[in-house]
C-alpha cells in the first residue's frame, strides 16, 4: 500500500470549454470572443493549483477510452498529477463542461458528468483494494473532494471507514448541487468550502454576508467552513474562531474556476504550515488573481 500521496482529488476531470467575451451578454446575444478548451472539472482546477503551490495531487475520477479522456491523461500527467489510480472505462465517454461569460459573469453553463456519475464508487476502488488505503487502514491525508458525485456516493463517503482517518475538503459544484454536502455538515473530519448562495441553500434560509452564513453552518453542526461572497467578505469559522478578511478589488475578467482556486490555495497554505490568517489571505488573494486573468502564485 502506498500512502505517500500529498493530496487526493476526487471528482470531475473533463474537458472545459469555454466562450468568453469582452462584452457585457444577455439571453441571444451574438458576440465576439475567444473559445477555449482546458482540462477542466472541480477535481482538477484544484488539483491544477495545487501543483502550481508545489504539491502532488493524485487524481480519483472517471475517464473515458476514447481519445479525448487519452488526452486528457496524458494533460493531467503532464501538469504533475498523478494519474496511476484513475478509472479508465472503456463504454463510458470522457466528460465535458461547456460555460458563456461575458462581461457581465458568467451567462450559461453545462456540465455533462454523466460519465463520473456513472462510474460511481468505482473511483474509489484505490481505497480499499490497498493501492492507496483499505478500510481497516484508512487513508490518512489529504482529500479534496467534489459535489459533482451523486448523492448516493457522497453518503457512502461520509459513512465509510476508508475515510475515518482523513483531513476532508469538501466543496459543492454549484448552487445546484449544493444540497448533495448535507451528509458533511455534520461530520467530524469534513472542511466545507461554500458561497455565500451555497450557505444558504445547505441552511434553508438567506444570509446578507460571509460571517453570518459562517455561524448558520456551525449551528447547523458543521465542524468547519470557508464562505465566500464574490468580491465581498470570505469568513472561516469553527468552534474556535471565527476570521473575516475582504479580499483585493481587482478586473474581473474570468470566473470559472474562481472558487476551486481559493480552496486549493487555502489547502496548500494550510499544509504549508500558515496560520488561519494567513491561509486565507493568500487565498482571497490567489482566487483574485485569478479571475483577473493572471496565474494565481
Amino acid at each position: 500500500m502506498t500512502q505517500n500521496s500529498e493530496i487526493l482529488c476526487i471528482g470531475s476531470v473533463l474537458w472545459d470549454v469555454i466562450g468568453r467575451s469582452a462584452s457585457a451578454m444577455r439571453q441571444g446575444s451574438d458576440v465576439p470572443g475567444r473559445i477555449t478548451r482546458l482540462p477542466g472539472g472541480v477535481a482538477m482546477n484544484i488539483a491544477m493549483t495545487l501543483v502550481r503551490f508545489g504539491m502532488t495531487p493524485t487524481l480519483l475520477t472517471a475517464i473515458g477510452r476514447d481519445p479525448e479522456g487519452d488526452e486528457l491523461v496524458n494533460a493531467c500527467a503532464r501538469l504533475g498529477m498523478v494519474t496511476d489510480h484513475v478509472y479508465r472505462s472503456q463504454d463510458l465517454p470522457t466528460d465535458r463542461y461547456m460555460a458563456v461569460e461575458g462581461a457581465n459573469g458568467l451567462i450559461a453553463a453545462i456540465a455533462d458528468a454523466h460519465s463520473l456519475e456513472a462510474a460511481g464508487a468505482k473511483i474509489l476502488s484505490p481505497l480499499m483494494d490497498g493501492s492507496l488505503g483499505r478500510t481497516n487502514e484508512p487513508f490518512q491525508g489529504l482529500i479534496a473532494l467534489d459535489g459533482n458525485l451523486t448523492l448516493t456516493l457522497l453518503e457512502e463517503i461520509a459513512q465509510s471507514p476508508a475515510f475515518k482517518q482523513a483531513d476532508l475538503r469538501v466543496a459543492p459544484a454549484s448552487p445546484g448541487k449544493a444540497e448533495r454536502l448535507l451528509p458533511f455538515l455534520q461530520h467530524s473530519r469534513a472542511t466545507l468550502y461554500v458561497n455565500l448562495e451555497e450557505a444558504g441553500i445547505l441552511c434553508q434560509r438567506e444570509f446578507t454576508d460571509s460571517e453570518s452564513a459562517a455561524k448558520g453552518l456551525l449551528d447547523r453542526g458543521a465542524l468547519r467552513v470557508l464562505v465566500t461572497d464574490g468580491g465581498n467578505s470570505a469568513t472561516v469559522g469553527s468552534a474556535d474562531e471565527l476570521l473575516t478578511q475582504t479580499p483585493p478589488s481587482v478586473l474581473v475578467t474570468r470566473v470559472t474556476g474562481a472558487g476551486d482556486t481559493f480552496m486549493a490555495a487555502h489547502i496548500a497554505s494550510e499544509a504549508e504550515g500558515a496560520t488561519s490568517n494567513e491561509a486565507l489571505n493568500r487565498a482571497l488573494h490567489a482566487a483574485a488573481t485569478y479571475v483577473s486573468g493572471e496565474t494565481p502564485l
